[in-house]
């Protein structure tokens, strides 16, 4: 082809696909280059850095590599030794940048010598804390494994390397300083002295070869940007000019980078540099994290058009979304990013954060309530101890998780802290919030929720900086002239264990689970939560009062006292036992009928896998056994060993007191729709039949305290009033309200 003897080996191929034969170009691949050295094959580089041939290749010489395929096709046909040209799919590398196929060219690079290192970074590695763990064992994996360290591209801008090699002598000079340098130039500095040390400048000072005396110019190629990365712990921070201020600083307390391509990269070149210069690990902890990719877990591509720009996110999602999403993400997997993950934060856990803190503001204005006029030794409720309880255990918590590099664990605990803050703590404490007298329970309830806020604030303030600091503002230096101004400038919480209180905490956990199971029980009967219910059953009735009032039930009863909430029904399964017992299956269910104690069968079943019912002996597989409620009158819900179920059976009473919980619904509303305020005291009219109005004389109280009407009137609403229809349980009732005063 190119009028040269080429040389040819014979290798191993698949016998389903070419020729048997594989050309070997040693100067044009890696593969090729270690084959040919090996086997003594002549070496021919026929490319410059353009992708040129070189002088010598006939035709070829000039050319573009990119352009000669067709050209290379006739010259083999007009020569006679073309056999065949086939089309053959196969990957090809392109640049990742520009999309343009790359070719292999043989050059001399630089290389740093890294066996006499590898023992020395090892141990470097060892010391370094590494989040998460297995970044340690992979940083020495590719220890173990690793080359020298090509240090030296064919570029034009970049690290400028120091090294003189004499062309005359074959000597090697490294310059160690621009002062050096200096001494050592015989021409050139004037013209370099005042710029950076890069390309133009750099390459009009020569030196003298230290061992001939030629003059000698520095080689052409720049350095590996990873060589520059990995200096900068020394070369930014005074390492050969201030060694006290230096110390002050190194090692770094810990470092931050994707790992999927870093411990090859970064990672590697900083402990090679630290490793040489002063034998220890660079940093004392390394945090990594895996790739970002989009929703779908698809690579971002700007061509696929699913690539998200920062300032498009940011606008769109906020920068306190994306990074409460990047934080609560385990880093050691990849993060699908997107709006819709964005989303799913903001209104699950930012959301319910600021509607807390909103709340709490409007409540705190309308009673004038300020922190400085609080009284600490107020006595505070079972539910303020519990949110304190709980408040410092996730202090200690999220500080140690912080501290350790485990932001996922500190994220998870906040958004289970700020579930129970909201679905608990305020919808269970919101009459206290509601009612028009300052009492000291309403005090107690303002300075725990202050407390709280505050000290979330302060928690969230590396992670959501903007949200912290709008609360912060509002809440603390704005009432306190004294505080820091910024809650980036206040102290991080710090736990006070007295507030800590294991057994509350663990006993109203509790109790919310239970509350769970007895919604979830609730829901399987589709009775609405607003319409009261006789009784709840529990496996253990703890803290009668809170499930009470969660679940709007009348009274909180052991289930151990009432003989249990589930039972078990057997039934044989057809499937096998059919083609088994045949016509003996109408005296097996008859018997299975005849047990009467089906727990007792199931413990018999457990150790032995049978049981016998009369002269039948089957196993459990034939069995099918489920559990079920032991009182029709309750629906249950089961989970991890613990049972809820609620009272179904709905009582005259308790019918009314349903339909004028649902009436006050409607007519909280029809505040809103009207346009009032949360403190503004109505008139309310209600014009509806006897079945509804009924209830509601019954309960006029409770009506005219849930919804700060001064009275209730009984008939059409003025024009005055806002007005609406309301279907009230299935009957239509015109509703109205009006200012008061």
């Amino acid at each position: 082809l190119l009028d040269r003897d080429i040389s040819v080996l014979s290798l191993d191929v698949g016998e389903d696909e070419g020729t048997g034969i594989v050309h070997i170009a040693p100067g044009a691949g890696a593969e090729d280059f270690q084959l040919g050295n090996e086997h003594g094959l002549p070496i021919i580089a026929p490319l410059t850095e353009d992708g040129d041939y070189i002088n010598g290749f006939d035709w070829l010489s000039g050319r573009n590599v990119s352009e000669v395929n067709d050209d290379i096709f006739k010259s083999l046909e007009d020569k006679g030794v073309l056999y065949s040209i086939v089309p053959y799919k196969h990957r090809y590398p392109v640049c990742w940048r520009c999309n343009t196929e790359l070719v292999f060219r043989l050059v001399d690079e630089w290389f740093i010598g890294m066996d006499d290192l590898r023992e020395p970074m090892k141990d470097a590695t060892k010391t370094i804390n590494w989040v998460p763990a297995f970044g340690r064992d992979r940083e020495l994996d590719w220890l173990d494994n690793m080359h020298d360290w090509m240090i030296s591209k064919k570029r034009y801008w970049g690290l400028a390397l120091p090294i003189y090699k004499c062309e005359s002598c074959g000597n090697v000079d490294v310059m160690g300083s621009e002062a050096e340098l200096e001494e050592r130039a015989v021409e050139g500095w004037e013209e370099f002295e005042g710029h950076s040390p890069h390309r133009p400048w750099i390459d009009a000072v020569k030196i003298a070869c230290s061992d001939c005396g030629d003059t000698v110019s520095r080689i052409p190629d720049v350095g590996n940007p990873w060589l520059d990365a990995g200096i900068v712990s020394f070369s930014t921070i005074k390492y050969r000019t201030d060694r006290d201020h230096w110390n002050d600083w190194f090692p770094a307390d810990w470092i931050s980078e994707s790992f999927p391509g870093q411990f090859r990269n970064w990672f590697y070149s900083l402990i090679a540099m630290s490793a040489a210069l002063e034998n220890t690990a660079p940093t004392k902890a390394v945090f990594s994290y895996a790739l970002m990719r989009d929703e779908t877990g698809e690579e971002m591509h700007k061509s696929r058009g699913n690539a998200i720009w920062f300032e498009d996110a940011a606008d769109k999602m906020g920068v306190d979304t994306m990074r409460w999403l990047y934080t609560r993400q385990n880093p050691s997997s990849n993060l699908n990013f997107g709006y819709g993950p964005g989303d799913e934060v903001r209104r699950g856990h930012i959301m319910p954060l600021w509607n807390v803190y909103s709340f709490f503001v409007t409540y705190a204005n309308l009673d004038d309530w300020s922190p400085s006029t609080s009284d600490e030794s107020i006595e505070r409720s079972e539910l303020d101890r519990w949110l304190l309880s709980e408040l410092n255990r996730l202090v200690e918590g999220v500080t140690e998780h912080l501290e350790a590099f485990r932001p996922m664990e500190s994220m998870l605990a906040i958004e289970e802290f700020i579930d129970g803050l909201s679905n608990w703590y305020v919808r269970r404490s919101r009459r206290r919030f509601w009612r028009s007298e300052s009492d000291a329970d309403k005090q107690a309830a303002y300075a725990t929720l202050y407390e709280t806020l505050t000290t979330l604030a302060r928690l969230l303030a590396p992670v959501t900086p903007f949200l912290s600091e709008e609360m912060y503002r509002n809440l603390v230096a704005g009432v306190d002239k004294t505080a820091p101004d910024s809650v980036h400038l206040s102290d991080w919480p710090v736990v006070d264990a007295t507030k800590i209180d294991d057994r509350l905490s663990g006993s109203v956990n509790l109790a919310r689970r239970l509350a769970s199971l007895g919604r979830a029980a609730r829901a399987s009967s589709r009775i609405k939560v607003r319409q009261p219910l006789q009784s709840l059953l529990v496996d253990l009735a703890l803290i009668k009062d809170q499930l009470m009032e969660e679940l709007n039930v009348r009274e909180v009863n052991d289930a151990s006292t009432a003989g249990g909430l589930m039972g078990f029904s057997i039934r044989p399964n057809l499937r096998l036992l059919g083609p088994k017992l045949k016509d003996d299956m109408r005296e097996f269910n008859a018997e299975l009928a005849r047990a009467s104690h089906s727990e007792k069968v199931i413990e018999e079943l457990d150790p032995t896998g049978h049981a016998t019912f009369g002269r039948f002996r089957v196993s459990r597989e034939e069995l099918l056994i489920d559990q079920i409620p032991t009182d029709p009158r309750f629906a249950v819900a089961y989970e991890d060993g613990y049972a809820a179920g609620v009272d179904t059976e709905l009582t005259p009473e308790l019918e009314a007191e349903g339909t004028v919980r649902e009436l006050v619904h409607h007519v909280q509303n029809l505040r809103k729709s009207a346009g009032l305020e949360i403190s503004d005291r109505i008139d309310l009219f209600v014009e509806a039949p006897d079945v509804l109005v009924g209830p509601l004389r019954l309960h006029e109280t409770y009506v005219l305290t849930e919804t700060l009407a001064d009275s209730v009137n009984y008939g059409q609403a003025p024009a005055s009033a806002h007005a609406e229809d309301a279907d009230v349980n299935g009957v239509t009732a015109r509703l109205g309200v009006r200012k008061s005063g």
